[in-house]
């Protein structure tokens, strides 16, 4: 097996074909962030995108699009922003962890969400969690009764909070699609008071988040595409959330909600109108993503395990890592406050590595996590 690197552009049409192909394995879309059509978009608006072809005598065996590498380091293509990373292959069994990063030409790939079709990698592994699917294929009535039969409490209670809403507001309804951009302006303005009052780097607030988050809503009605969903109460906006779709598979991504509106949980009814209206779209799975399984417990039909973690090769950057690593055991021993700050400069290094590849935003960013 050799490998090469080409730009995303450089693609040929019967690669397309066949990564998406291989997205699908037995005709079931993985996720819409494994698609082509995904490391394109985000190529568009950041012009960083190379992806690792992995060849045999035969042609291709599997693709892997990353940020091209800074400082030593590869990151998955839309990472941390993308909920799924990982090669696009027919035959994983030759596409060792060794490989793959040597592959990028980096000495450290780090992954939040990297899927695993053959049970992961444990010495890389540094974390596991489920992302949770919503299975429609039987349809809305059948779904809700089969989670009902299991968590009866919490859907009537949902359904009290529905008829609250509904006396003091007016009729409560989902609507799917955004052509005015109404919804989405507003879940824009909601995110980012979020991430301000809670400290969080502002993803909204980054210009190429922005240029994606723009294009997905253009393809809105293609195969490949964003979709906003919004709640309303009467006339006034109580939730938005705007996700991915592909084939029959809706990808839950940026949800925000009123919060003057918590009472009624509106991102739980918001929630239960997208299954409703799944089939009117031709969606038959919701993936509702990892994380949050104090309420996503109520929704699950089962969960596709995603790795938080790093593959590394010698070099200057697997050494950084490592000696974070290792300066966040060393201090376990002390109080708290103390014992956590070096994860959390690690983790928020990271993230802010990832969205920002310029130097100075990054160092801004980063230094405003910690003046808080």
């Amino acid at each position: 097996m050799r490998s090469r690197i080409v730009s995303i552009g450089d693609i040929s049409a019967d690669e397309i074909v066949q990564w998406n192909a291989w997205a699908a394995p037995n005709g079931t879309l993985t996720s819409p962030y494994m698609r082509y059509e995904f490391a394109e978009t985000v190529h568009w608006a950041r012009g960083d995108v190379r992806v690792a072809v992995f060849e045999n005598e035969n042609g291709p065996i599997g693709f892997l699009p990353h940020h091209a590498p800074r400082e030593g380091v590869a990151r998955p293509v839309g990472a941390p922003m993308s909920d799924y990373q990982g090669v696009i292959a027919g035959d994983y069994s030759q596409l060792t962890p060794k490989k793959v990063v040597a592959a990028t030409g980096a000495s450290a790939l780090v992954f939040d969400n990297w899927y695993c079709p053959m049970g992961g990698h444990k010495p890389s592994r540094r974390g596991r969690e489920g992302s949770v699917i919503a299975d429609l294929r039987d349809g809305p009535d059948a779904y809700f009764a089969a989670q009902k039969a299991m968590f009866k409490d919490h859907f009537k209670k949902t359904a009290r909070r529905a008829r609250a809403a509904e006396r003091e507001f007016g009729p409560v309804r989902v609507e799917l699609g955004d052509a005015s951009g109404e919804a989405f302006a507003q879940l824009a303005a909601w995110k980012q008071k979020q991430y301000r009052d809670t400290g969080k780097l502002n993803v909204f607030g980054i210009s190429w988040v922005q240029d994606v988050l723009r294009n997905l809503r253009r393809r809105e009605g293609q195969e490949f595409s964003g979709l906003t969903a919004s709640l309303w109460f009467g006339d006034r906006l109580a939730a938005v959330e705007f996700g991915l779709v592909a084939d029959d598979m809706y990808h839950s991504w940026f949800p925000a909600y009123d919060p003057e509106l918590s009472r009624f949980s509106p991102g739980l009814l918001l929630l239960h109108g997208l299954f409703e209206g799944a089939p009117d779209r031709g969606l038959k799975r919701i993936d509702l993503g990892r994380g949050g399984q104090h309420y996503k417990k109520y929704y699950a039909s089962y969960e596709v395990p995603l790795d938080q973690g790093r593959f590394l090769k010698p070099g200057l950057a697997s050494l950084g890592i490592a000696s974070w690593e290792t300066g966040e055991k060393a201090v376990q021993a002390l109080p708290a406050p103390l014992a956590n700050l070096p994860g959390r400069a690690r983790r928020r290094w990271a993230q802010v590595s990832a969205f920002e590849p310029s130097w100075g935003p990054r160092l801004a960013n980063f230094a405003a996590s910690f003046s808080l």
